[in-house]
This record gives C-alpha cells, sequence and structure tokens, in this order.
C-alpha cells in the first residue's frame, strides 16, 4: 500500500501528510499495550473495587432487568451497536422502525401526538424543552425572558437547566409551583413564557397539576413537565392535563444504570411545535414502489443547514438505549409494564405502612415508588451508619431521607429497610403481611390514568423470547452495520469496536451502579476515570480534562463555556468578549453550539484550497479584537488537510485575546502523531465514539469529554450532587457528574490494548488507507482538497459536481453504492456535491479494494448517463437501490438486465446486501408527517 500512495515508506508517508512544524517529539506516554486476556484480568480487579450495592437513591435513576434477549440480542451485538446515525434510510429500516416503535411508545405514555427519537439525558431534555417554549414563544412575547422551575425538580436538572439559561439571556426561577401567581399582563423582560414542572416529584410526592397548567395557559404561559414513563403507566399523562412538552429519562425501561449512562431521554411535544423539536424524528414516507418507508423526518441535517440558527447543537443521541427501551416495552406488553409499576408501587405501599408503624411517617400521602420522611439526629446516624454496612444507598438531605423502590426490589429488601429504620429509632421491626401483587394506587381519581397505551400490534405479538428474538433479527438483517461492510463515512470514523472492549460494560461490576452511589463505593470507576484522563491529558498535551459532556455538541458547549467564564474572570477586561470566529468549512454544530453560549457567530473565510483564509481571519481578528472570545477551529480540517498555516492561525487569535478551541472530530488522524497542544489549542473536544472506538449505536451513544490548558482547568463542569469540576466550576453541562460513565471502559480498553506504539500506529494506518483510496479513485473522481504535495490526511473529499450536467448527483451514487453492498459515504458536506470518505484504520485492503472496484464500476455507469449512453431517467443510478422485490418480479421494464442492477461486479454476490425498500421520496415524508408506528393495513399491497 506504501508503494502504490509513492511513498518510500509508512514513515515517510507521515512526514509528508503532517507538517513538521507540529509533531510529536517523544511516544505517547501512556501505559500499555496489554493483551486481551491481560486488559480483562486487570479491568475485572478493577471492577471488584465498586460496592454497586442496592441503590434506593432514585433522582432519575433506577434499578431495572435487561431482558436477556435483549442484553444479548441487541446491547452486545455489534448488528445494533456498529450502525451510524440513519442517514442512508434504506440500509437503515431495522433501527428506524425500532426508534418509531421507541417514539410511540413515548407518545403512547405521555399523551402527546410527538415524540422525537431520544435526547441525551433528562436534564439536557429539560433545557431543550426551555428553549423551544422560548423560541414558539418569541413572536408573540418577544421579550418575556423569565422561566420559572419547580423546586421539586431533580437537582441536576435545575443546574443544567440554569446553565443553559444564563447565556442565553434567560432567568431561571426555582420555587414551588403553589406559589407561583402568573400576571398574563407582564410584559417585557418581567414576562414569564415558561414553566419547568416534575411529575411525581423529585421527593415523590405526586400532585394535580392541571389547575397550575390551566392557570399558566390563560396567563399565556407555556408548560413543561418531566415525568416518569413507568409511573405513567397508572398516572394521568401530561399530556391528558395539557403538558405542552414532556421530557425524562427512560432508562428504567431496560437500560442498565452504568453509573449514569448511557440512557436514552425522551422528548414529547404537541404537533404544532414538531418542526421546533430538538433532535431528530423518525418518521414515515413511501418509496419510488410507492411503499411505505421509514425516515429521519425534518430535522435530519439541521446544523449543517441552520447552523446558528439551528434550533439545538444536538447533532446524534442516544438509539441504542432509545432502542432498548423501545424493546422492553415490545416485550413486556402494556399489561407487563403496568404489572411491573404496581408491583413497584405495592411494595413501596407496604414501606410506607411499615414507617408509620415505627413512628415515621411519609412526607406526603400521595406517592408511586418514592418516599421522604424525616429522622431525628440520632436516628438518622444509626439509620444511614447501618444502611451503608449493608450496601444500602439512600437519598440524604438535613433530616429527610429519600427512598426510592424499583422493578429489582424484592420484599427482603422492604423487610431489611424497616428493619434497619426500627433499630435506629429503637423499636422492634413492624410484622406486616406480605405486600399484595396488585395494589390499586389510593390517588385522587384525577390523578389515576385510564386511557389505554400502547395499542399498536407491535407491543402485543412478541411476548414469547422466540417471538422477540426472530423481531430483533428481522430488524437488525434491514441494516448495514459495521458487521456488514466497510462504513466510509467522513469526519464519522466508523472504525473497529473490539469485542474485548464492550465486554466491561454489561459485567455486574460496573452495571449496576448507581451514579450518586458515594464516590468511596465506586472505587473501581474512580480508578477508571484518573487514568483515563491521565491518557488523554497525554494525547492532547493539554493539562486537564471533563468526562461529563455526553456527546461531541455537548463537548463542544462545555469548551465554549469554559472559554466564556475564563474571558469573562480575567480582571484587566472592561467589556465582553462575545464574538466566536469560524471557518465556512466547519461542522454545523460549531456555530449551533457558539449560539447556545450566547456567543456572536463570526465567519471567517476558506480560500481556493480549502484552508482557513489567514488574511480573513487576520481582518475579522483585528476587527473584533476587543470582544473576540475564541476561534472555532477542525484540525485535520473537515476538508481532510492538515493545514500548514495552523501554528500561526493559533497565534494571532492569541495575540487578540482570544482562545483557540479545537473541535475534536478529526482526532483519529492526530494521535501519537500530533496534538491539540502542538498546534496551539487552549481547550478541545474528544469524540471517543471516533477516535477512541465507542460505537455510533445506530445514532448515539457517544462520549465528548474535553481537555483543556491548566488556565482553563478552574472553569471545568461542576455538579450540584457528587463535587467535580474546577473551583470556579461552570453548572453541570450533563445530568450525570461523569456523564455517560460505563462507555467510558471501552475507550480505556483501546487504549490499554493498543498502548502508546499501537495507538500511533493507527493514525498513522488511518493516514495511509485514507491516501491509498486517493490513489486508486484519483484517475476516475477529482479530488477536491490535499495539501500542495498532493497528501490527504485521514478523509478525502470526491467533487462529482462535474456530473450534475448529465443529470447525475451524489445522491444518485450514495443509492448506487448500496447495490454493491455498501453504505454512502458522507454526501454534500462539507461541501455540496461531494462525498467525503474516510476508511479509518479498521479496514483491510481487500475491503478497501472491494470499495474502489464498486466506485470505479460506477464511474463507468455515470459516464454512460453523461454520454446518453444511458437513459437519462431510466438507470441504474436514478433507480437505486434496487430490492429483492423489484429483481424478481414478474415484469422488468429497465433497459438494463436485472444482473447488472443487483449484482453489477462479480465479488457482490458473495457480499450481497438487499435494501428492504427503493429509494425513499423525502419530499412526501416532510409533507405528510407521521412520527408513531402506522397502523398494519399501512403495509399491506393492493
Amino acid at each position: 500500500m506504501v508503494a502504490a500512495v509513492g511513498a518510500a515508506s509508512l514513515d515517510a508517508l507521515i512526514d509528508e501528510a503532517v507538517p513538521r512544524q507540529i509533531r510529536l517529539a517523544a511516544p505517547l506516554d501512556v501505559p500499555g499495550p496489554e493483551t486481551e486476556a491481560e486488559f480483562l484480568a486487570r479491568i475485572r480487579a478493577v471492577g471488584q473495587r465498586n460496592r454497586p450495592g442496592r441503590p434506593f437513591i432514585g433522582l432519575g435513576y433506577y434499578g431495572c432487568f435487561t431482558p436477556s434477549v435483549i442484553l444479548r440480542n441487541v446491547f452486545e451485538n455489534p448488528g445494533w451497536y456498529t450502525p451510524y446515525t440513519p442517514y442512508q434510510a434504506e440500509v437503515a429500516q431495522g433501527r428506524l422502525e425500532a426508534l418509531l416503535t421507541f417514539q410511540t411508545m413515548v407518545g403512547d405514555l405521555t399523551g402527546m401526538p410527538v415524540a422525537n427519537a431520544s435526547l441525551l439525558d433528562e436534564a439536557t431534555a429539560a433545557a431543550e424543552a426551555m428553549a423551544l417554549l422560548h423560541r414558539v414563544q418569541a413572536r408573540t412575547r418577544p421579550d418575556a425572558n423569565r422561566f420559572l422551575v419547580s423546586s421539586g425538580c431533580f437537582p441536576q436538572t435545575i443546574d443544567v437547566v440554569r446553565g443553559r439559561a444564563e447565556p442565553l439571556g434567560l432567568t431561571v426561577e426555582v420555587g414551588d409551583p403553589s406559589a407561583w401567581r402568573l400576571d398574563s399582563g407582564a410584559t417585557g423582560r418581567d414576562g414569564v413564557f415558561g414553566l419547568l414542572l416534575q411529575y411525581p416529584g423529585e421527593d415523590g410526592q405526586i400532585v394535580a397539576i392541571d389547575g397550575v397548567i390551566e392557570q399558566a395557559h390563560a396567563a399565556g404561559v407555556l408548560v413543561a413537565v418531566c415525568s416518569d414513563l413507568l409511573a405513567l403507566t397508572l398516572l394521568t399523562p401530561p399530556g391528558e392535563l395539557g403538558a405542552d412538552v414532556v421530557v425524562g429519562n427512560s432508562q428504567r425501561f431496560g437500560v442498565p444504570l452504568g453509573y449514569g449512562g448511557p440512557h436514552a431521554a425522551f422528548f414529547a411535544t404537541r404537533t404544532e411545535f414538531a418542526r421546533q423539536t430538538p433532535g431528530r424524528i423518525i418518521g414515515l414516507s413511501v418509496d419510488r414502489h410507492g411503499r411505505p418507508a421509514h425516515r429521519m423526518s425534518l430535522q435530519t441535517r439541521e446544523q449543517h443547514i441552520r447552523r446558528e440558527r439551528a434550533t439545538s447543537n444536538i447533532c446524534t443521541a442516544q438509539a441504542l438505549l432509545a432502542n432498548m427501551a423501545g424493546f422492553f416495552a415490545v416485550y413486556h406488553g402494556p399489561d407487563g409494564l403496568r404489572a411491573i409499576a404496581e408491583r413497584v408501587h405495592a411494595l413501596t405501599r407496604r414501606l410506607a405502612d411499615g414507617l408509620r408503624a415505627l413512628g415515621l411517617d411519609p412526607t406526603h400521602v400521595c406517592f408511586f415508588d418514592t418516599l421522604s420522611l424525616h429522622m431525628p439526629d440520632a436516628a438518622l446516624a444509626r439509620f444511614r451508619s447501618d444502611a451503608s454496612a449493608a450496601g444500602l444507598y439512600l437519598r440524604y438531605e438535613a433530616e429527610t431521607v429519600g427512598i426510592s423502590l424499583d422493578e429489582t426490589t424484592t420484599e427482603e429488601d422492604v423487610r431489611e429497610l424497616l428493619a434497619l429504620a426500627a433499630a435506629a429509632v429503637g423499636q422492634p421491626a413492624p410484622d406486616l403481611a406480605s405486600a399484595a401483587a396488585v395494589v390499586t394506587p389510593n390517588w385522587p381519581e384525577t390523578l389515576i390514568r385510564r386511557s389505554p397505551f400502547l395499542t399498536h400490534p407491535v407491543f402485543h405479538r412478541h411476548r414469547s423470547e422466540t417471538q422477540m428474538m426472530r423481531y430483533l433479527k428481522q430488524l437488525e438483517r434491514k441494516d448495514i452495520g459495521l458487521d456488514t461492510s466497510m462504513i466510509p463515512l467522513g469526519s464519522c470514523t466508523m472504525k473497529l469496536t473490539a469485542a474485548t472492549e464492550m465486554r466491561p460494560v454489561s459485567w455486574p461490576e460496573f452495571s449496576p451502579v448507581h451514579p450518586f452511589t458515594p464516590v468511596e463505593d465506586a472505587a473501581g470507576y474512580q480508578t477508571l476515570f484518573r487514568e483515563l484522563e491521565d491518557a488523554l491529558c497525554a494525547i492532547t498535551g493539554l493539562s486537564a480534562v471533563s468526562l461529563q459532556p455526553n456527546s461531541g455538541a455537548q463537548g463542544e458547549f462545555a469548551g465554549l463555556m469554559v472559554i466564556r467564564a475564563y474571558q469573562r474572570h480575567r480582571q484587566h477586561e472592561s467589556t465582553e468578549r462575545d464574538v466566536v470566529l469560524i471557518p465556512a468549512s466547519a461542522h454545523g454544530t460549531n456555530p449551533a453550539s457558539a449560539a447556545m453560549a450566547g456567543m456572536r457567530v463570526v465567519i471567517v473565510a476558506c480560500d481556493e484550497q480549502g484552508n482557513v483564509d489567514v488574511d480573513d481571519l487576520r481582518t475579522k481578528a483585528e476587527t473584533h479584537a476587543d470582544a473576540l472570545c475564541a476561534l472555532m477551529v477542525t484540525y485535520p480540517s473537515t476538508h481532510g488537510v492538515f493545514e500548514d498555516a495552523i501554528t500561526e492561525i493559533c497565534d494571532l487569535v492569541h495575540t487578540h485575546g482570544g482562545q483557540v478551541y479545537m473541535d475534536g472530530a478529526n482526532m483519529n488522524a492526530q494521535v501519537g502523531v500530533t496534538s491539540a497542544a502542538a498546534i496551539g489549542a487552549d481547550v478541545c473536544h474528544i469524540n471517543l465514539h471516533k477516535t477512541f472506538a465507542i460505537p455510533h449505536g445506530g445514532g448515539g451513544p457517544g462520549m465528548g469529554p474535553i481537555a483543556v490548558a491548566a488556565h482553563l482547568a478552574p472553569y471545568l463542569p461542576g455538579h450540584p450532587v457528587v463535587p467535580v469540576g474546577g473551583e470556579s466550576a461552570i453548572p453541570a453541562i450533563a445530568a450525570a457528574p461523569w456523564g455517560s460513565a460505563s462507555i467510558l471502559l471501552i475507550s480505556h480498553g483501546y487504549m490499554r490494548l493498543l498502548g502508546p506504539g499501537g495507538m500511533t500506529h493507527a493514525t498513522q494506518v488511518a493516514i495511509l488507507n485514507a491516501n491509498y483510496l486517493k490513489a486508486r479513485l484519483a484517475p476516475h473522481y477529482d479530488v477536491l482538497f490535499m495539501r500542495a504535495n498532493g497528501r490527504v490526511a485521514h478523509e478525502m473529499i470526491f467533487d462529482l459536481r462535474a456530473f450534475k450536467s448529465g443529470g447525475v448527483t451524489e445522491l444518485d451514487v450514495a443509492k448506487r453504492l448500496m447495490d454493491y453492498g455498501y453504505h454512502a459515504p458522507t454526501v454534500s458536506f462539507p461541501v455540496p456535491g461531494t462525498m467525503m470518505v474516510e476508511p479509518t484504520e479498521s479496514e483491510s485492503r481487500d475491503e478497501l479494494d472491494r470499495f474502489c472496484e464498486a466506485l470505479i464500476a460506477i464511474r463507468r455507469e455515470i459516464q454512460s448517463v453523461v454520454d446518453g449512453e444511458a437513459d437519462a431517467a431510466d438507470n441504474l443510478l436514478k433507480n437505486a437501490p434496487h430490492t429483492a422485490m423489484e429483481a424478481t418480479a414478474d415484469s422488468w421494464s429497465h433497459p438494463y438486465s436485472r444482473e447488472t442492477a443487483v449484482y453489477p461486479l462479480p465479488f457482490v454476490r458473495e457480499h450481497k446486501v438487499w435494501p428492504t425498500v427503493g429509494r425513499i421520496n423525502d419530499a412526501h415524508g416532510d409533507r405528510n408527517l407521521i412520527c408513531s408506528c402506522p397502523p398494519v393495513d399501512a403495509y399491506v399491497e393492493d
């Protein structure tokens, strides 16, 4: 391969691709390599330092059972965890259908007509709800900036909402909803635009919220409600009470605690707010044959199109975990979910009765699974000590104890809790009869759910493990993942997640740990965090790390907020530094994140070679010198090139008082070769789901920790429940202190298995593979950007715009690749009319050659259309992809053969992928928005 690219050696190729002035002089100072057996033995020993115990902490996180059929066939299955976000819907019908099922589940349980395909966590979802309510109120109440938040909301939710509100100029006021007096006549900045309620409350209390909602609506105020899906099987859904947005966490539907994640938040709203909804909405359209087909609707590529005006910076979310939660509902059905809820409530009622018998009356009469009670100081100290010794974790605040039960709670747990309480108050344990399996809630009639839910047949057909297994496999076989073929998506780094790296994630040493477990009882996780932070500091050359951001976009926001805090704390500054310079080639989340951080975006031009125009940067840095906050720059660039002027660019920004934020999307071309510090960056986020092998999960999870220089370390994100971050910490970015902590095991495993030499070699091979593809394909497709010596970094852009005059577009090529068994590269980004290809280091030469043969064959098909040899409308590209149903139909009207359509090259027979739908009509789907499971007869053909 080195010979094919015309280099003398692999090292010589790297010398040609990477500017000499930013090369690292020494090997990475990180541990490893370890064999797989050594890693598994060591990480098992680390995990045994955790003490998961039995958590009764609640606060949005609850113990649950992951059905084995889902654990084995989804969570631990590369067919589900290796695909990408379903932009190419024709080869993603399985997970699109699964996400539509999740949306249907959420809509049914919340009583709302529209739900999205998940968000990052409940606190983030609440912040997104606040932003949505403010946007939709902007036309009628443009100056209203007050957002009232119930004191019954979870503390992490309140902190994240506050952190998101402040840079937008919004005021968050926390209080008791019963004391709120909403004045419909309030105008200007005194006006209230929205409320946030918790139902049930943080302390377990259930109160009717319809009165507050009615009062709010009468005053022109909109209402968001944080809720619990399991509770809503028994509790009147917020949608029926008039809520405008309902959010929460679906974790307790079969997703392990994992010390904080990953979990899928849900977001449901009114139909009229669908186009303002953050994240992704899965909808139904039709393919070119008129058959139903699933697709991502509405804001599919919103950040790339609307940039700083996007509704959110969320690019992807928690698809894998949303699918697991949806499958949990499919497997249990409405009756099974209600039975779980009734059992949890019955045990909670029994615990409450026992506590009353001890003179410890719960604070509230109406509750679902959580009790709050007061204990005298001496009794509380004894109770807390005994509970901790027994491995029982509860919630303590002053003289108040909070106890949350869940699906895993047993009668023995209740007896033990009562025995501990009895010992604490010096009484014998109460002798109570066993809890009834079914207990009708003793709530007011208006709070008891009477409406049906999960009525679609999908929630009734798969109750046996045999049926469920076949259902999951049927969906899986509709999709392309890395278990099928290479996924050459540029800027996405679709590399292997080694099975050994995945194994510890579901181990009992790590999986059941509650995120608010006392830190000393999560010593294994704390060791993991320290080792991972040290490695990331060594790799980036920076001084400190926050592991909290649970996506790349959240890492962007966190990094910018840290810079903003630093700039505000500089004593000699008198003017607000709020200008962010962003190159025109940047990923769309960059300007979206900057807007969320309350900053003004100024776009910097790129030159004809795709590099940052240094003269334009200099002009804009000088123009905005007094207000310059930061530069956001991706390196190597989004155009797939190591820019030679990068150190000059960073120095120029520093000269004018700004900080340099490096987007770590392309770090797979950096590790061991160069670093963020080497180019002059002050902060960077790290996409662990790209460079460090966390799988993409079909659209999440991800992790986006940030690394910062020493002067920014004091501002790293804090958390209201578990102390983390710097001494001048910005508010929490995510609901959990260390984000999606359990999947950090994957990146830790990647680093330890490869070690310093292996990670550096992986970078070198990633660059080699990209240049190999360039060498093979450049005679057939123009490469848009490269260094002056012709080298690219780890990815490249092929320019297809010249074919448009012949009627062929990049989308045609993307769909035709499916007939050859491949997922398309990234299309139309960062340049419209192009394809961006990133092979990663994981692919063999055989696979790279097959991919090249496919693109070369497609180039001949393009030429046939351009030359007029093939029909302009009825050709292989315009009709792609071709389905098995079409290829085996009695009639065939196309001017090319069936074999050419579906077996265009000999290797395709061995590696054939059959798309289950033809090309999808995107415009039809946006005009006819259907975002819950359609009735079965919609799939019946005439």
